[in-house]
């Protein structure tokens, strides 16, 4: 019998899954089921109902509610995600680009004239390239914009009386979101809006910017040791440096230098706002009302950044598999509410349905 006819609660991962801590399984959790198809049309063959699910227990929504325009844009209709309205914002993404490029030539220099072992610029040029595929990633990736079409949770339904809205959006407002007036949208968990991104961090690429700020860390302290080693260790003859080479050196040095003392304060930003579930605008807001003291915020689990898909996948710039969608982005939406309705219609009908076929055959 196939590991995907074991039932939940028998199923054992295997040691890569579990080295990995991958405790889903896609191809069971996955409901597929066509609820547009026209079983009359179908000459008596119908489709086969989803497995039963069992209580309290999570499902892979395979719906594409997304746009497929092929546009770009911050606004609602757009297929892909991408601010230009912010020419500032623009500029300091692209130097961003440059200033990684600028390095990788500065090292591969060094290689070339034999001043490091080739390992180490292989090395360093892929950090570069993991930093920059998060960079990209962070830039491009929706960061948890609200659609005009949010609906509080049935959890907030119950529990609060009145809701937040959007006085520019003129839609609801989940708690820890923000407006952002460059973006033009409202951001779940918004943490600040980033010029070197141009784009806003929020629950939706949250995971990406760590990700750049870790390997733009390891970039430009490795570029610091190997220059560092280079330049100042050059003792024997063999060892020399060219006019060119001392000025990308020293250039190569200075910017990884403020860059390294940026992104530690940076990494030290986001973990204080991880461990206390309260972002960068928060926490200023708080600090001017003097209410710091106040704050009931719990810290954010690592899984609502990281997902729940595996340690493997931790490090690599892919959308996160999250455990609960609504809940970390504080909104549901009226089309997902109604699919999971028709879900737990069909799979009531399917259960009852069972339970009359059992008590015949008994």
């Amino acid at each position: 019998m196939g590991s995907d006819n074991v039932p939940q609660n028998q199923w054992q991962p295997n040691c890569l899954q579990q080295t990995c801590g991958c405790r889903y399984r896609p191809s069971y959790e996955k409901l597929e089921y066509d609820y547009s198809k026209d079983e009359t049309s179908s000459a008596g063959k119908h489709q086969p109902l989803p497995r039963i699910r069992q209580r309290g227990e999570y499902y892979i929504d395979s719906f594409n509610a997304e746009s497929w325009a092929c546009t770009f844009g911050t606004h609602e209709e757009a297929g892909i995600w991408m601010n230009s309205g912010d020419q500032a914002g623009s500029i300091m993404a692209t130097l961003v680009w440059v200033l990684f490029i600028y390095s990788v030539i500065t090292v591969t220099a060094l290689t070339v004239t034999e001043g490091i072992p080739p390992i180490l610029g292989m090395i360093y040029t892929f950090l570069v390239f993991m930093a920059l595929s998060c960079h990209a990633k962070t830039s491009l990736s929706d960061p948890g914009s609200v659609p005009k079409c949010a609906v509080p949770m049935e959890a907030q339904r119950r529990d609060s009386t009145s809701h937040s809205m959007c006085g520019q959006c003129q839609t609801f407002k989940p708690p820890f979101s923000h407006h952002c007036r460059i973006c033009n949208r409202c951001v779940s968990r918004m943490d600040h809006h980033c010029p070197w991104m141009n784009n806003c961090v929020g629950a939706g690429n949250f995971k990406h910017f760590i990700l750049f700020l870790v390997y733009t860390w390891m970039c430009n302290a490795m570029a610091l040791t190997l220059l560092g080693w280079n330049y100042f260790f050059c003792v024997s003859e063999e060892c020399t440096f060219t006019v060119l080479l001392v000025q990308l050196a020293r250039i190569t040095s200075i910017l990884s230098t403020g860059s390294l003392l940026f992104t530690s304060s940076m990494i030290m930003n986001v973990t204080y706002g991880i461990i206390t579930g309260i972002g960068t605008i928060d926490r200023l807001k708080k600090k001017a009302m003097d209410t710091m003291i106040d704050s009931e915020e719990e810290s954010i689990p690592l899984k609502d950044i990281f997902g729940i898909a595996g340690y493997h996948t931790w490090f690599l710039p892919i959308d996160p598999v999250l455990e609960d969608y609504d809940r970390v982005m504080g909104y549901s939406t009226p089309q997902r509410l109604l699919r999971e309705e028709m879900k737990e219609k069909i799979l009531a009908e399917a259960d009852h349905k069972n339970r009359v076929i059992g008590r015949h055959e008994f």
